[in-house]
């Protein structure tokens, strides 16, 4: 199956990109903007960004649930950002910031915080609160994509 492809949005305008699956991890650009699809670090998600990257792109997408008063979210920051440096391209990391987008926590139950889900087609995957280092953000992805 060396021609199958996926949707990857671009972190930049949120285009949808076709990509070869095998040509993944040539850092791609967006045929729209010329942004790097890629960029190692988690994205910000609004509303908007979430609907391309988690609901209509093909890649498994990672999204961590914070709010920026919570110490547990901002301790877990360097580690979320050190799993996406090693996930991408297999896996999209992003962050969802629930003070400034409450529909969407509303939406996936959040009751907790931070919480991280795994999507995939927009469909949840696996979910498990409570912060994590970044080798066990490393190793539940894996397990669960």
């Amino acid at each position: 199956m060396s021609d199958a492809s996926l949707l990857v949005a671009c972190p930049d305008c949120h285009a949808l990109n076709r990509v070869p699956v095998a040509r993944l991890a040539e850092l791609p650009k967006c045929g729209k903007c010329g942004g790097a699809l890629f960029q190692g670090k988690p994205l910000a998600l609004d509303e908007r960004a979430f609907q391309a990257h988690v609901e209509r792109a093909g890649l498994p997408v990672l999204v961590d649930f914070w709010a920026p008063w919570c110490g547990p979210c901002r301790m877990m920051t360097p580690h979320f950002e050190a799993a996406a440096r090693e996930l991408e391209p297999r896996v999209r990391l992003a962050k969802v910031d629930t003070e400034a987008h409450p529909a969407l926590a509303a939406r996936f139950g959040i009751r907790s915080i931070p919480t991280l889900v795994l999507f995939r087609g927009g469909q949840e995957l696996a979910r498990q609160s409570g912060a994590r280092t970044a080798a066990d953000i490393v190793r539940w992805t894996l397990q669960h994509s």
